[in-house]
């Protein structure tokens, strides 16, 4: 009994401390479950919207994505680096096109060729139809969303909306507005596929970063804030 006293207390310390251990496993655990897919319990495509768009996002369709950024790459460097105007670029596209289609039908005699034809998709008026009621039912949406957000209703998401249109705001003093469009629309087409390629190490980077801000501000909180003295609590009068 005199030997395994020791044993028994020591037993009992360390099942004390276990049990008397702050809870920074949990909370760690906490920081990783929150930076693990950024609390999100879809996967990305869903998120998207799981149809077209996403699969031009996420690089599925990789002939459509990469047109689009042709495209896009494409009015940057007329507009930017070689200073085109918009009109300029309009009536020279124009005239393009006309050449283009007259030299098709007068070579369709000659040569044999089809004559050219205006696609059926441009002429059609459900196309049209579809085309303005998925914006219509996007717009509103996004209007209702807006006003949901203004009004108050959700707090978080309007903070969030003031700061990130404070950041835009700063960065449009410095930045083209052209400029900014091209940016926004090359990470829109890049950093979507790129988190859904490399999503592991993202959310470990993540994670990492956003344990360390937490404890950044608890020990914060503990050393400043804390210390702040204030005064009493007055009580309200009940009426």
């Amino acid at each position: 009994m005199v030997c395994g006293s020791p044993i028994l207390s020591a037993v009992k310390l360390s099942f004390t401390s276990i049990v008397t251990m702050p809870n920074h496993t949990s909370s760690d655990s906490d920081d990783e479950r929150m930076g693990k897919n950024f609390g999100r319990e879809r996967p990305v495509h869903d998120i998207l919207g799981g149809r077209k768009v996403a699969d031009v996002l996420l690089w599925r369709d990789k002939r459509v994505s990469a047109a689009i950024l042709l495209t896009i790459s494409t009015i940057w460097f007329l507009f930017e680096v070689v200073e085109y105007n918009f009109v300029t670029l309009l009536c020279h596209i124009t005239i393009t096109t006309m050449l283009l289609i007259f030299i098709w039908c007068m070579g369709a005699d000659i040569f044999k060729w089809p004559p050219p034809r205006i696609p059926d998709v441009i002429l059609d008026d459900s196309s049209f139809r579809e085309v303005a009621a998925v914006w219509h039912a996007k717009l509103n949406h996004f209007f209702r969303k807006c006003f949901d957000v203004a009004c108050g209703n959700d707090f978080r998401h309007f903070i969030l909306a003031l700061g990130c249109l404070w950041i835009v705001s700063v960065i449009g003093n410095y930045v083209s507005t052209l400029n900014l469009l091209f940016v926004g629309c090359v990470s829109l087409l890049t950093l979507p596929y790129l988190y859904e390629r490399y999503e592991e190490e993202v959310d470990h980077l993540v994670g990492k970063a956003n344990r360390q801000i937490r404890k950044s501000y608890k020990k914060f909180d503990a050393e400043v804030l804390r210390k702040i003295p204030r005064g009493p609590v007055k009580e309200k009068k009940a009426k």
